[in-house]
Parts: C-alpha cells; sequence; structure tokens
C-alpha cells in the first residue's frame, strides 16, 4: 500500500475486502449512508464539523484498519491543529518568572514562621502611649447593690407595683380568660381579658390584684404565675379555673374532710396555698 493511499482509500478497500456494503455498514453503526460515501471519497466537507476524525475513527475499528500506522493520510483529516514551534525566548522568561515566585513564596513563608522580636509584641492603644501610667483611674470595684446597674440583663420580677407577672405558653389552641376577682366592699378591678393561645404561643402579662384564671383546653398549657408554675393537674381538653390572690398565690379549694385516724395528704402543691 503506498504512502499516498488515503484514508478514505483505506476504509473503502477494508470494506470491500471484508464483503461488506455501505447500506451494512450504515445499519450496524446507526451512521447516515451519505456519511459514509463521502468519507470513502474523502469528501470531509461534508461531514458535521468536529465529526470528521471520531467518524473516520469508529469506521476504521470496525473494518479493522489501524489508522496508527497511517499517521501521514491521518493528519490531513480537519480537525488538526498544528503547534508552533517553543519559542526559546519564551520558556527563559517563564522559567525566570516561577522562580521569581518560588523565591518570594518562601520568604513569607519565612517570615510567617519565624516573626522578629518586634511582632511579638502587642501594640499599645495611642492613648495609652499619650497618657501617663500614674494618672490612669483605677478600675472601679464590682457593684453590690440590690438595684440593677446600666448594662446588667436582669429577669423579670416576678412581682411590683404592676401586679403579678402570669406567664402561659401553650402546646396546642387553647382559650384563656383573666377576670378581676370583686371583693365584697372593694373597689372594681381592670377589665377581662381573654386571648386564644396557638401552638408554643406565649402570652405574659401583669394582673394587679385578686383575678381567676380559666382554661378551657388545661392539659396543653404551661401556667406560671409570680414565679412559680401553677400544677392544675387537668389533662387535654378538660376544663380549670383557678383563684389567684394580690400576690399570685393559687387559692385553691379546701380538701374534703377526712375519716377520722386518716393519713393526711400534701397541704400545698407547688405554687398554691390554702385559703
Amino acid at each position: 500500500m503506498t504512502e499516498d493511499t488515503s484514508v478514505g482509500q483505506l476504509l473503502r478497500q477494508a470494506r470491500e475486502s471484508k464483503g461488506l456494503s455501505l447500506e451494512d455498514l450504515a445499519q450496524e453503526l446507526k451512521l447516515p449512508l451519505r456519511h459514509l460515501e463521502a468519507m470513502e471519497i474523502d469528501d470531509w466537507a461534508a461531514l458535521p464539523p468536529g465529526r470528521a476524525r471520531p467518524l473516520a475513527r469508529q469506521l476504521a475499528e470496525r473494518l479493522g484498519v489501524d489508522l496508527e500506522n497511517h499517521t501521514g493520510a491521518f493528519q490531513i483529516l480537519p480537525g488538526v491543529q498544528e503547534l508552533d514551534p517553543p519559542d526559546p525566548r519564551q520558556e527563559r522568561l517563564e522559567r525566570v518568572v516561577m522562580g521569581a515566585l518560588t523565591v518570594a513564596s518562601v520568604l513569607v513563608l519565612l517570615w510567617l514562621v519565624v516573626p522578629g522580636p518586634s511582632l511579638g509584641r502587642k501594640p499599645q492603644p495611642s492613648y495609652l502611649t499619650t497618657i501617663p501610667k500614674a494618672t490612669l483611674p483605677p478600675p472601679p470595684p464590682p457593684s453590690e447593690s440590690p438595684y440593677p446597674v446600666l448594662g446588667e440583663l436582669l429577669p423579670e420580677a416576678p412581682l411590683n407595683e404592676q401586679g403579678a407577672l402570669v406567664s402561659l405558653r401553650a402546646m396546642d389552641t387553647c382559650n384563656v380568660k383573666i377576670e378581676p376577682e370583686v371583693v365584697p366592699g372593694g373597689e372594681p378591678g381592670a377589665p377581662a381579658q381573654a386571648r386564644t393561645l396557638r401552638v408554643s404561643e406565649p402570652w405574659r402579662l401583669r394582673v394587679k390584684g385578686p383575678f381567676i384564671l380559666s382554661l378551657d383546653n388545661a392539659g396543653v398549657v404551661n401556667v406560671e404565675v409570680a414565679g412559680r408554675r401553677i400544677a392544675h393537674g387537668r389533662s387535654v381538653g378538660e376544663t380549670w379555673s383557678g383563684r389567684f390572690d394580690a400576690e399570685g398565690r393559687w387559692l385553691q379549694p379546701p380538701p374534703p374532710e377526712l375519716p377520722e385516724g386518716a393519713p393526711l395528704p400534701d397541704d400545698e402543691e407547688e405554687g398554691g396555698t390554702r385559703p
């Protein structure tokens, strides 16, 4: 086979030697018949852009043609990029730049790992360098006052002149009503307040004077009055109503009378007192 043999001629001769038709190859390789015809006549411009070399390799592999033994013919196919010969001056410049960057990186690393003696000391603020140490006032002693100081965050007082702090948090929907308890001969209290609590919705308010707290779904509400948790013992869906005095103490009803000699129950539940 001469050196002037093209890739198309190599492919056509291999196909004919195997007794295959273009139609059989097109059906087997699932390629258009016109593409196979164009490759055998070396009409590479008729193929899709960038597909000349892949299609030629695919067809040569099927026909058993080793294109590595015909590099001269294969190099003329579209898609071959001619590489410019390397420029010696450009190579020398690149080596010099890379060497300078390497040296600079090593110097920076040494400067970070082995700092000078001046870098080990923390710089003092400028106002300390201009004022003698003897003139600086001593720090104030810690406050021992029971009253809050500016900047301190203290919890909210459970009871103050505005009334008892009532905290409610619901795990499900619950209707809440807080109404003042009218004392005979006393002044009328504030108007009643009502609210529907949703899931995880807190309600914090202060109530002044005796009041009555009512819940229609008591088992889903955590109740805290004047810093004391109220264990009402009700379940989900049950109602509960509790009376509280002006200081937020739970006024529980007296226990039923027990037979003589029977053990006495606990006098108080958490957060409650007997009237």
